[in-house]
């Protein structure tokens, strides 16, 4: 049996991190690209300011458009080549370094984000969108980010909703994982046949990615609430060190390494809906795990523990919460039809996948969080 596991070369964490960038660009070359929105790259820019003082390295800003399409790939590309940059750094949120990702196209590429939102950072994958905003493809490299660099002070900065979102994105990291080990399926980190020259296909989980997707369960689980309100104050402190880890680190290790399954797929499919689309990855995945542990009948007590953690950080448990009002039956078909497509990781799931059973799992989740909450409320 084949297995596989991919991680960034370094991975590195703390206050005011930002400041060690230029030691980082040093290590690969003089000179870089830094890719961000214009807003994300003023926030910071005393620090890189510092760090290109300090380390001798040249860095030339590339604001960022705001979308990851094509063009936006190809503009920044030749601004690169015109300036002879060594490195490309991404910095900001996931859009600006995905497409950082695709310039660098797997060589000399650092990921500095500016929150804790998802985990994708480590990835070697990125997606693509087009210009009107709409799923165009996805792009995978020959290898991980060189650095991951989490400047915490800067993450505590941001808004509270950002960190929230990415524990919802990690809280489907074990379930996922879980459910791709028992099926024996394939996982992101086997390169797909005829990537490149050489490539010997599809490639299944290691003890080691099953290990981290369980870990960053039981560190949001413990330590989520204390980060919140840590962020909500701004502050770092060790809670929310451990959640931008979990968030970051031990969930994106997790979801390439290990698998994805029904909640991702599930995710996809709430596109068909107008409401989920005014809430941020995270948040929808949250509403979305739940959904995969009705369908895989998970026991009550697994479903309540995360039902209880989601409404204490304020992440959804309903449709009503993704701002779908009215649950009718022929839109939730719709979008147990777009999660079940022939491609989508809900294939991986160890039992049949239906849509019509995708779409009662969605429709039981809705009811089951709507009543939890209203139970809770009411004591």
């Amino acid at each position: 049996m084949r297995k596989a596991f991919i991680s960034p070369s370094k991975y590195v964490q703390g206050e005011d991190e930002l400041l060690n960038l230029g030691f980082y660009i040093q290590s690969l070359g003089n000179s870089a690209l830094i890719i961000g929105k214009t807003e994300d790259i003023d926030r910071v820019q005393d620090k890189l300011d510092k760090t290109a003082e300090k380390f001798k390295v040249k860095l030339h800003r590339a604001e960022f458009g705001g979308e990851a399409t094509r063009e936006e790939v190809d503009r920044l590309k030749k601004l690169a080549e015109e300036k002879g940059t060594d490195v490309i750094v991404g910095l900001g949120g996931g859009k600006a370094l995905d497409t950082s990702k695709v310039v660098a196209n797997g060589h000399n590429n650092i990921i500095c984000p500016t929150i804790a939102a998802q985990d994708a950072p480590t990835s070697h994958s990125a997606v693509l969108y087009t210009s009107d905003h709409q799923f165009d493809d996805y792009a995978y490299f020959s290898k991980n980010p060189d650095v991951v660099l989490m400047d915490t002070t800067v993450i505590a900065q941001a808004p509270s909703r950002f960190l929230v979102a990415g524990m919802g994105d990690t809280l489907a990291t074990y379930y996922e994982a879980r459910a791709t080990r028992q099926s024996n399926a394939n996982v992101n980190a086997g390169l797909p046949n005829g990537y490149h020259t050489g490539a010997t296909g599809p490639a299944k989980g290691t003890i080691a990615a099953m290990t981290l997707a369980k870990k960053s369960l039981e560190v949001i689980l413990a330590k989520g609430y204390n980060a919140k309100i840590a962020a909500d104050n701004n502050i770092v402190t060790p809670a929310l060190e451990d959640i931008v880890e979990a968030n970051t680190l031990l969930s994106g290790l997790g979801f390439e390494s290990a698998g994805l399954a029904a909640s991702h797929a599930i995710y996809n499919g709430l596109t068909v809906l107008d409401g989920p689309g005014n809430y941020y990855h995270g948040e929808q995945v949250a509403f979305t795990t739940f959904v995969q542990l009705v369908l895989e009948n998970a026991p009550t007590s697994e479903i309540e523990e995360l039902l209880t953690f989601s409404l204490s950080v304020g992440l959804p448990v309903s449709l009503a919460d993704l701002d779908v009002k009215e649950v009718k039956y022929d839109e939730i078909l719709e979008v147990a039809k777009k999660a079940t497509i022939p491609e989508e990781s809900i294939h991986s799931m160890p039992f049949e996948i239906t849509v019509e059973s995708v779409a009662q799992a969605i429709i039981a989740a809705d009811a089951i969080g709507r009543d939890f909450k209203e139970r809770k409320n009411t004591k």
